[in-house]
């Protein structure tokens, strides 16, 4: 039966091709504001496009949309208030007119006796509904009490980020209610806060919180993608995160209670991350599922060959088509709305080449799609960080990214690894080591590894460990990795992980492996929170946190991903030095001018060897050459610090080199504030002035102040 349509004529103007999505139509019947919605989808694969809707409380209904040349549908629909679940569908041939009532309560088989047309999500959709395998759409509203929010804003100088999974964060924490582990509640949770904020983190880099779906083999093996990087819907919080007293009141309810977790951790200092992913989705692919994009127009929102065949440079099956106007429009606008609408600082993008990909397939950093996020009010303002490479030919681009973002450094993390821990396994078993040039580099920042594309140090995302590989407890506890867990005969996850198990695979009770596997990871979090540019933490590195060898989890959502907050002698030490250094990095940034380093005129790195001489040539080309010290700081900042480096198996003696005081009279005298040697506590504040000779312990780090 054909319902009647409300007492308010529509007229040509109601109807909008932009923007798209669903909002609220420009005129409202007098007394129902908010039951007319405009909506508007890019579906250049259809022809003839209808919305299916269900307010609640009601039956569904069609909607025949307008069709233009461009491929945009839209039309005004009665009946569509906040909470209505929608999806879109291509029209049969012998489609009603107007708006049609429908005899199915779930629309799961068949619309009014058509064959049963599949319902496609709305790619602007600002939530996604399940209920028993069936996605919808569902409108939302931006009401929101922001109160007095103010993002931290703080400098890319002083932050320091942490990357965190919303579930694995608080599922195990003992001071944080049962209710509210694994949620976006329990992230802002009290506890998690003075966590976090003791710890001296300024950024809390969550992983993909966009809805998400498991694929077909993990759902066969009976698990999950627990990382979620597998995106459906942009615009869509993943409900699962959620608390379940917000998941059964809705959506609405879901997105506040996220709008509450970054008001708190505003609150508290800390700017809020999101990790996306653009360059693929979940329909993967040309058998995958077809959800969305795929039904609407796949030549468009996909790359494709010259013979229509999918290009994959994601190793998902799918790429997004950043060679297409209107897919750069829907990032940009997916972005803008986090921004806006939910007050985000800033995004960690995956597979970020992908998204700078032109027609010709190729990486180009002049992008469109960088283009237009530098020219855009809101995002040209939030941190923007690259994972400058993807699987595709050209794949690798770290340090071409352009002027305002910054780039995850692998180089680093490669760098660091090798000396302390790869390097030491060879010296340990009688063989030699690399030179300590290549952990200078990363030390000042890889400077010449983004000069290039016009950006300073700053550009450079320092970081040992990620979500991706092994935990740094991990990395010095096995040599191999241990993935039989995932199901794919451990043939998953990256071989090349630079790790040493420092004499025994796994847990062990050994005192000597034991200290020895404590003493390395307190040289890469020492070395991590002393190099310039922008250091990552991963959530439970500091903790001492265990996947047990599993350097691919990314489908185990159980107490093997998830962060241990059990107290053990071994997990305070390891939490008692990374407060110790990053509040020591904490320090001498705040004695520096603001711009430190960026302008590289004013800051000063002086490089000597253990006799206190200016490094030579012959030193830094020498691979049995472990040692070095540098001195950095700026001619502005009144305090120097002193970074002594021994990478080598023996215990030394160094001379620091002869500085005098900033009158020019006397030696300077440095102040040691910290040593990742066992000395640790009985030699912090030992004084010893330029020029005089300082014993530095093994494979250890001196850090001093003056």
């Amino acid at each position: 039966m054909v319902m009647p349509l409300l007492d308010t004529a529509l007229t040509v103007d109601d109807s909008q091709a932009f923007p798209l999505g669903v909002r609220e139509a420009r005129h409202a019947p007098v007394g129902k504001s908010g039951s007319r919605a405009s909506v508007a989808v890019y579906a250049p694969g259809i022809t003839t496009l209808e919305v299916a809707y269900q307010a609640p409380g009601q039956s569904w209904r069609l909607h025949a949309l307008s069709a233009l040349p461009s491929g945009i549908h839209h039309g005004v629909v009665d009946g569509f208030p906040v909470g209505t679940r929608y999806g879109f569908r291509a029209a049969p041939k012998a489609s009603p007119k107007g708006d049609q009532a429908l005899p199915l309560a779930v629309p799961t088989v068949d619309f009014d006796g058509d064959g049963g047309q599949p319902l496609l999500l709305d790619p602007y959709g600002r939530a996604v509904d399940e209920r028993d395998g069936f996605l919808t759409s569902v409108r939302t509203s931006s009401d929101f009490e922001w109160g007095s929010d103010q993002k931290p804003d703080t400098p890319w100088r002083s932050t320091i980020v942490y990357e965190a999974h919303v579930r694995g964060q608080s599922m195990l924490h003992p001071d944080i209610p049962e209710a509210l582990r694994g949620t976006y509640a329990g992230m802002a949770h009290p506890a998690m806060i003075e966590h976090l904020t003791g710890l001296g983190i300024t950024a809390l880099q969550l992983l993909p919180v966009h809805f998400h779906l498991d694929e077909p083999h993990l759902q066969n093996l009976g698990l999950t993608n627990y990382w979620g990087y597998n995106t459906a819907a942009f615009f869509a919080l993943h409900p699962a995160y959620a608390t379940k007293a917000a998941q059964e009141a809705g959506p609405q309810a879901v997105q506040d209670e996220f709008k509450d977790m970054v008001k708190l951790l505003h609150a508290a200092g800390i700017e809020v991350i999101l990790d996306v992913v653009y360059n693929h989705t979940a329909e993967g692919g040309p058998d995958g599922p077809t959800l969305s994009f795929r039904g609407l127009g796949e030549q468009k929102y996909y790359r494709t060959d010259g013979h229509g065949k999918y290009v994959d440079t994601t190793g998902c099956g799918n790429t997004l088509n950043f060679a297409e106007p209107r897919v750069i429009q829907m990032v940009v606008d997916s972005l803008k709305y986090w921004v806006d609408e939910f007050h985000i600082d800033g995004f960690r993008f995956d597979l970020a080449v992908t998204l700078c990909r032109n027609a010709a397939n190729e990486f180009d950093p002049h992008h469109d799609f960088l283009k237009a996020v530098a020219g855009d009010p809101s995002l040209s303002k939030v941190k923007l960080f690259a994972e400058p490479w993807d699987i595709g030919y050209g794949g690798w681009q770290t340090g071409r990214f352009p002027v305002g973002w910054v780039d995850w450094n692998d180089h680093y993390r490669d760098a660091v690894r090798s000396f302390w821990v790869a390097d030491r396994a060879a010296l340990d078993n009688g063989g030699r080591g690399g030179s300590v040039a290549r952990l200078a580099d990363a030390l000042s920042g890889s400077a010449s590894l983004f000069e290039p594309s016009g950006r300073t140090r700053l550009a450079s995302l320092n970081y040992i460990t990620a979500h991706d590989g092994f935990t740094m407890t991990d990395l010095v506890s096995y040599d191999r990795k241990h993935n039989e867990a995932n199901g794919e005969q451990n043939r998953d996850g990256h071989g090349d992980n630079r790790s040493y198990n420092h004499g025994f695979e796994g847990r062990t009770e050994d005192e000597d492996i034991l200290a020895r596997r404590a003493q390395s990871k307190r040289n890469l979090m020492a070395t991590l929170m002393i190099s310039l540019g922008v250091p990552m933490i991963t959530a439970g590195d500091e903790l001492g946190r265990t996947q047990q060898g599993n350097n691919n989890a990314y489908c185990q959502d159980n107490p093997l991903t998830w962060v241990d907050w059990t107290s053990t002698p071994e997990s305070h030490a390891m939490l008692r030095s990374t407060k110790r250094v990053i509040r020591l990095r904490g320090e001498f940034l705040a004695a520096q001018p603001h711009d430190y380093p960026v302008r590289d005129a004013r800051s000063y790195l002086y490089w000597y060897d253990r006799n206190g001489q200016p490094m030579s040539m012959d030193r830094w080309n020498d691979n049995g050459n472990r040692v070095v010290q540098l001195l950095l700081g700026s001619d502005d900042g009144p305090v120097a610090g002193l970074i002594v480096v021994n990478g080598g198996p023996e215990d030394i003696e160094v001379t620091l080199p002869r500085v005098a005081n900033d009158d020019g009279t006397g030696k300077r005298v440095f102040d040691l504030r910290l040593t990742t040697s066992e000395l640790h506590d009985r030699r912090q504040g030992t004084l010893v002035a330029s020029g005089e000779p300082d014993e530095v312990q093994a494979y250890t780090i001196n850090i001093y102040r003056t």
